[in-house]
């Protein structure tokens, strides 16, 4: 499957939440829920258009997987990016129906080489303890685990940490 990253854009606002809809119980599975505002498309709409002010200041790049159709198959954002020490931090997703076909891991190398030219030199994630598949998507790609939380996580009942990963040129 061919995949690209785009930036994201306003016209993008409508697909994009029909997508976080689609895959709200899944993600949701691996990861904190985001609220139950983010899935009000007015609070999304006003989220989204932060995002891109965000992204218009340099401060985080925020970006769509698509396919050779166009078609959303997740998201991946670098952000909180620091100028001064060339660090950021990577987040993505990938919707449910196209998890195990390695959209993760090609996105995270087309990010690394579009912003192994763009002078940052470090990228910070996170993931939890239960998210076996994040974790060899980062290590696929370099990453290195630096440590894993002390602080437990609730969620869904079970017990989780944090693990904390570090690429670098």
């Amino acid at each position: 499957m061919e995949i690209r990253l785009e930036k994201l854009r306003p016209e993008d606002a409508k697909k994009l939440f029909e997508f976080e809809l689609e895959n709200r119980a899944y993600f949701e599975k691996m990861v904190p829920s985001r609220g139950e505002a983010y899935y009000n498309f007015d609070a999304f709409k006003n989220s989204h258009e932060a995002l891109l002010n965000e992204q218009t200041k340099g401060q985080s790049y925020y970006y769509l997987i698509k396919d050779e159709n166009g078609l959303i198959l997740g998201r991946m954002n670098l952000v909180d990016i620091d100028k001064t020490s060339h660090s950021g931090f990577i987040g993505y997703r990938v919707g449910e129906s196209y998890t195990g076909k390695g959209v993760a891991n090609k996105a995270l190398k087309l990010l690394l080489e579009t912003h192994n030219r763009q002078g940052i030199k470090h990228i910070l994630a996170k993931t939890t303890t239960n998210n076996i598949p994040s974790q060899k998507v980062l290590e696929k790609n370099g990453f290195k685990h630096i440590s894993t939380g002390n602080e437990e996580l609730i969620m869904n009942g079970n017990s989780l940490h944090f693990v904390y990963y570090k690429w670098t040129i």
